[in-house]
């Protein structure tokens, strides 16, 4: 994340030339230096090819619950914790079932779990709840209390769900806490009990954070195009939110005609597009064999980023432009330098703490530039 901030810093840095009137033209009226560092060592290089879009296009649609998800749906028992107010009714006995009369509720009249995790039931003293089921729980009662009735029959039940929670932030119609009960809980199910996510939320990147560890699913996936694979069974304590959308974004730069920052939103879009949106290409300074994607590296890496590189020399390869789906912060540029030069181009926009005097050369040339 740190290398994408540096990424984008010096892309900021390079579009001065641009948003200041003048047009950043590498290989036109740029003085390059020759000593400047090789830029192979910082990036890695992919023309956009059908065989590259190809490694690319994975099937998109509905698909079934994962077979972790549905074991665990199967095997899911609830057990009762500290705070849970149990309702039990003993039959024939109404004055061990509800001792408070019936005008009162059963979570008001029923039996809490306290912190140590018991409860005091009549003619039997303290009960162990916590960690058990209903099931085990009503076994306990039923074994002691026919020491003191004939034949109890016994039932047992939750009034009051309050041992364990989820909790949901971020862009929802509801932000909330949800507690989890004797019905499984899973993601769908949350974000559907809060009203589904904002309009502006980025449904590509919900965030479940569980003991210290942080997995990412895609909402888009799973409510857009069915994917449940991307459903989770929710535990107590987790913490499920939902950005915003305010920073997915990609920006164009270079040789079109209205060069900026687009929004991506949740439907993303494809490299075509963004030209288009840019206004086009600027056929009169262009070099159709320099349209570039650069894309920053997140994970640990002594790369900065990917460059990808199309060539629609021939307007046919568009085509591929079409199949290319940008990324939040991918930088579109489009230079005048022919591609045998896009090292000393691409040199301009990555400047790096591990290549001195880069970053002063950049200002340098984008100063020249602008007079």
């Amino acid at each position: 994340m740190c290398q994408s901030k540096q990424l984008l810093a010096a892309l900021g840095i390079a579009s001065l030339g641009l948003l200041g009137g003048c047009s950043l033209a590498p290989g036109s009226h740029m003085d390059y230096r020759s000593e400047t560092a090789p830029i192979d060592d910082l990036v890695d290089v992919e023309p956009v090819t059908p065989g590259l879009l190809a490694t690319w296009d994975s099937p998109q649609g509905a698909k079934p619950v994962s077979a972790e998800l549905q074991a665990k749906l199967e095997a899911y028992e609830y057990r009762v914790g500290p705070g849970d107010v149990l309702s039990i009714i003993v039959y024939d006995h109404p004055e061990l079932t509800n001792p408070g009369g019936t005008d009162r509720s059963a979570a008001e009249v029923g039996n809490l779990v306290q912190a140590n995790g018991t409860f005091f039931y009549p003619y039997i003293g303290r009960v162990t709840a916590s960690g058990k089921t209903l099931e085990d729980i009503r076994d306990e009662l039923t074994r002691r209390l026919a020491n003191y009735i004939t034949q109890p029959q016994v039932e047992v039940s939750v009034a009051a769900y309050n041992a364990k929670k989820v909790y949901l932030s971020g862009e929802v119609s509801q932000p909330k806490t949800l507690p989890i009960t004797s019905v499984p809980l899973t993601l769908v199910d949350a974000i559907s009990q809060v009203g589904s996510a904002n309009p502006g939320a980025n449904w590509h990147s919900v965030y479940l954070n569980r003991n210290g560890k942080q997995e990412e699913v895609s909402l888009y996936a799973l409510m857009r195009n069915g994917d449940m694979s991307q459903n989770r069974l929710l535990q107590s304590g987790d913490i499920l939110h939902v950005p915003s959308a305010e920073n997915q974004a990609v920006a164009v730069m270079g040789q079109v005609n209205r060069p900026g920052s687009i929004p991506l939103g949740n439907e993303r879009m494809t490299l075509t597009d963004a030209i288009s949106r840019s206004g086009g290409i600027d056929e009169r300074s262009a070099d159709p064999s320099g349209i570039f994607v650069i894309r920053g590296k997140e994970a640990p890496s002594d790369k900065l980023a990917t460059v990808y590189q199309l060539d629609v020399t021939n307007a046919a390869s568009f085509t591929l432009g079409n199949r290319f789906t940008l990324q939040p912060h991918d930088v579109v540029y489009v230079t005048t330098a022919p591609i045998a030069r896009w090292n000393r181009v691409i040199s301009l926009l990555l400047p790096s703490i591990s290549l001195p005097g880069v970053a002063a050369d950049t200002l340098n040339d984008v100063d020249s530039a602008r007079n």
